[in-house]
């Protein structure tokens, strides 16, 4: 995530790109991130309904749901978001377990365990949540003694000018990926992606997640107002995790058409070929 200025190498093009400290943050990150949305799934399939408000019992009305409902002699799964209503069977609401159409949320091969069982799922959860945060932490402390948020990712002035950011926009679309002494910084759309991810997404889910706490009620009650009750915070925090997936959706794909290998390179040994272009 973050750039060094530590110079080139003999080679030219090999540019010392990631720090130890943001490399390793970077793999617990994948590590927590994927542990929290596979056990957090499996909290959701415990009641796969989201609220606004001060709502919450089985008879209330959702925002979003993920039902099952009877057709013939067998089940169909529908997902409902808002006045909307989807049929989702095989994947939301109905999927097969064992050969068997089971009524569930999610399906089992995107819960952790995978078998229904909210206990574990929460102690999954709550176990790495702690370790995400931890580690957030530390990377922030980095960040700002290192002054890696205003080198790195704070985007100038004429950086946020409509001409220049539908450049951006245009040369992302049509993949075309910075070489030479542009690709040793983030362009305008990275920048803004990851203060969005740092400073917006990962503080709310943060935030919705202590929300949801009634010992940390005890503590801060206030959030509850914050958010609009733990309700309210679940469904924020469903939410967040949803744009957070589509955030690593998006650096994946770009990861992948921008080359694996030399990206996969600068995050294990830190060294980024410049040479070669792109970056995600």
């Amino acid at each position: 995530m973050a750039t060094t200025d530590a110079g080139m190498t003999s080679g030219g093009t090999l540019f010392y790109r990631h720090g130890l400290l943001v490399r390793l943050s970077h793999w617990v990150n994948v590590l927590c991130m994927t542990v929290l949305l596979y056990s957090g799934l499996q909290i959701f399939n415990a009641h796969p309904a989201l609220y606004w408000g001060q709502y919450g019992a089985d008879n209330d009305p959702s925002f979003i749901s993920v039902e099952a409902e009877q057709e013939g002699d067998g089940l169909k799964g529908v997902t409902r978001v808002g006045a909307f209503a989807f049929t989702t069977t095989g994947v939301l609401g109905v999927s097969n377990v064992d050969g068997d159409a089971t009524v569930r949320g999610f399906p089992n091969w995107l819960t952790l365990p995978s078998y229904q069982d909210l206990a574990s799922g929460r102690r999954w959860h709550f176990f790495f949540a702690w370790l995400f945060v931890i580690n957030g932490f530390i990377y922030l402390a980095y960040g700002f003694v290192s002054r890696h948020f205003r080198r790195d990712l704070l985007p100038a002035a004429e950086e946020l000018k409509p001409s220049h950011l539908g450049h951006e926009i245009v040369s992302h679309a049509r993949l075309r990926f910075p070489k030479g002494p542009e690709a040793r910084h983030y362009n305008t759309l990275q920048k803004l992606a990851y203060v969005a991810v740092i400073f917006v997404l990962l503080p709310l889910m943060i935030g919705t997640g202590l929300t949801m706490s009634p010992g940390f009620n005890a503590v801060a009650p206030w959030l509850l107002d914050l958010f609009g009750g733990r309700q309210s915070a679940r469904t924020l925090h469903f939410l967040t995790a949803f744009s957070l997936v589509a955030f690593v959706a998006v650096h994946v794909a770009m990861v992948l058409v921008s080359g694996v290998f030399n990206n996969l390179r600068s995050m294990i040994t830190g060294y980024y070929d410049i040479g070669q272009g792109g970056k995600s």
